[in-house]
């Protein structure tokens, strides 16, 4: 991967985390997927709140910082609605927050285990 898009990646996950950090979401994780062979993307972010309320505010509190700080919109965005499981792709990082029960179904971080993972405090 080139150097200049790997840093504009890591600095979105950079702004994302803040913007999870902001509205206290939980178990941060991002999972690097430069190095895996078919990854369709580039890192994805892994995090859960405990209501629906908070689920939407951790997506709406990073959709405003990643405006603010480097001018980019979701590509796309999914899962509003019933804030089980909201979806933000940003196409190089993709966003994923849930409910933690359902975090805790899907299990993405044991699918892509192969990744390298870095976890983030709460504090």
């Amino acid at each position: 991967m080139p150097q200049k898009k790997q840093s504009e990646s890591e600095k979105l996950t950079n702004v994302i985390v803040e913007g999870i950090l902001s509205r206290k979401g939980k178990n941060i994780m991002r999972l690097n997927m430069t190095r895996l062979p078919n990854a369709v993307t580039d890192y994805f972010i892994l995090c859960h709140g405990t209501s629906d309320i908070q689920v939407k505010a951790i997506a709406d509190a990073i959709i405003e910082e990643t405006l603010k700080e480097t001018g980019t919109k979701p590509w796309h965005k999914e899962g509003f609605e019933n804030a089980e499981w909201i979806l933000l792709d940003y196409v190089d990082v993709v966003v994923h927050i849930f409910k933690e029960e359902t975090r805790t179904f899907y299990n993405l971080e044991k699918l892509w285990a192969d990744a390298e993972i870095k976890t983030y405090s709460e504090n």
